[in-house]
């Protein structure tokens, strides 16, 4: 029998380390070749590790949340017979014991069998549940066989004061209990501390709050961690400026209305196209909002391309899918890529070059409501346009109120490089845009 020290290979574009995300073996696991071992994250892309032999899981080399260096042991794998050269040069390599460093010389006997008091590497680590009890220790066991629970406990009259020492009821008003609804075991029935254990275990009375003292701790890994230090980078570094305009979209929603109707076995327009539509002229008069600014050489790299990211919110977080060339690309065209892309995301698809490359980003929470937003700018884009929920209110046309459609744009810009004044011009188009639809579908003058 040999041992084969698997490595972590080079998953390529640069990438000097990985995530570990997810263990899907545990030490002792039989596994066959291209069973997956493991599932590292590299920016927002998942690898899943392979086995390359055939083996039992000996040693697995970090936990779930660490970052792991290209080239470092992930685990080894107890195999029949010799590691062969073909295994080494894929980044494993055989060891007939492990390196010394990892093993005390005199524990060298021992180190098969790790001490079950010892936190091991190797394990699962799901949620931890940390759980705190007001009596701070286990009732006895006379108290949990016991009868006083709460189903059994009969209410007391209104008035009647409940036996039960001053510690008992200060433990108990502390916990929100009523002791009224505590049956006593105690000489007389007087309600002792065993007695709040039982009604705690046992439940409360119908009708009655209680207090909560669960708490349950969850590690940021993978993807969320990815969102939290996207979040971090952005507001650390970027002087947000958020602009909010009204924009009556009755002429809007008229014609996406009658282009569905027309079209009805195609693809549903949602706002989103028009919106993308709008961008795209928008830009072509106020081209820094296009760009890309990188702050640490103090270069703007304003495209000429319109990649439209959109924030989609997908099963393990949020993620920007990008439609590439919006500038070249029709009102149906649009949505059929808007469609696929944010499909891909949510369903774990989405290929790398399909979740990065965007120079502007659109956020809608439409659908959940909501007179405005603050959008954080997806670094380092330096503008992001926020959709608010369509809403029916009274419009003032001059002579009198009148019912419209109207929808809020928030949208926030890198004030570093972008003026009040730019942003204020690019959004004000935005809006003539959309108030005046047709003006989407003339060609630039």
């Amino acid at each position: 029998m040999a041992e084969l020290v698997i490595k972590l290979p080079d998953i390529g574009e640069g990438v000097a380390e990985a995530e570990l995300v997810e263990w899907q073996v545990q030490v002792g696991d039989l596994v066959r070749e291209d069973d997956t071992l493991a599932a590292v994250m590299t920016d927002k892309a998942t690898v899943e590790i392979p086995s390359p032999r055939d083996g039992t899981v000996a040693w697995l080399g970090a936990e779930v949340g660490e970052k792991i260096a290209v080239g470092a042991p992930l685990a080894r794998l107890t195999v029949a017979g010799e590691a062969d050269a073909d295994a080494e040069s894929a980044g494993e390599e055989s060891a007939a014991e492990p390196p010394a460093q990892e093993q005390e010389p005199e524990a060298a006997d021992a180190s098969a069998a790790p001490s079950p008091s010892e936190p091991q590497p190797a394990a699962k680590q799901p949620a931890a549940k940390v759980r705190s009890q007001e009596a701070g220790v286990e009732p006895p066991a006379s108290a949990r066989a016991g009868p006083a629970f709460a189903g059994s406990a009969l209410p007391r009259p209104e008035g009647e004061r409940p036996l039960a020492s001053p510690a008992v009821r200060l433990r108990a008003r502390e916990a929100g209990i009523d002791l009224r609804q505590v049956q006593g075991t105690g000489p007389a029935g007087r309600i002792t501390h065993e007695d709040l254990d039982a009604f705690t275990k046992g439940g409360i009375a119908p009708g009655r709050l209680q207090r909560r003292t669960e708490v349950e701790e969850i590690r940021i890994i993978g993807l969320r961690r990815r969102i939290a230090e996207r979040m971090t980078l952005a507001k650390d570094r970027i002087a947000h400026i958020t602009y909010v305009e009204e924009v009556d979209v009755t002429a809007l929603e008229e014609l996406r209305g009658k282009l569905n109707a027309e079209d009805s076995h195609g693809l549903r327009l949602t706002i989103l196209p028009f919106l993308i539509r709008a961008l795209v002229r928008a830009v072509e008069e106020q081209p820094l909002v296009n760009a890309l600014y990188d702050d640490e050489a103090g270069i703007l790299h304003r495209h000429s391309a319109v990649h439209v990211g959109i924030a989609t919110q997908t099963p393990g977080g949020l993620m920007v899918p990008v439609v590439r060339h919006a500038e070249a690309r029709g009102l149906r065209d649009c949505a059929e890529e808007l469609a696929r892309v944010t499909s891909a995301a949510r369903d774990g698809s989405a290929r790398q070059e399909e979740l990065t490359g965007s120079t502007i980003t659109i956020t809608s929470l439409g659908a959940l409501g909501g007179i405005m937003s603050t959008p954080i700018i997806n670094h380092p884009e330096v503008a992001i346009v926020g959709v608010n929920k369509i809403a029916l209110r009274p419009h003032w046309d001059g002579q009198g109120f009148v019912p419209r459609k109207m929808m809020n744009l928030s949208s926030s810009f890198d004030h570093r490089v972008i003026d009040g004044w730019n942003a204020a011009t690019f959004v004000q188009r935005l809006k003539t845009l959309l108030e005046t639809p047709a003006m989407l579908f003339m060609e630039a003058q």
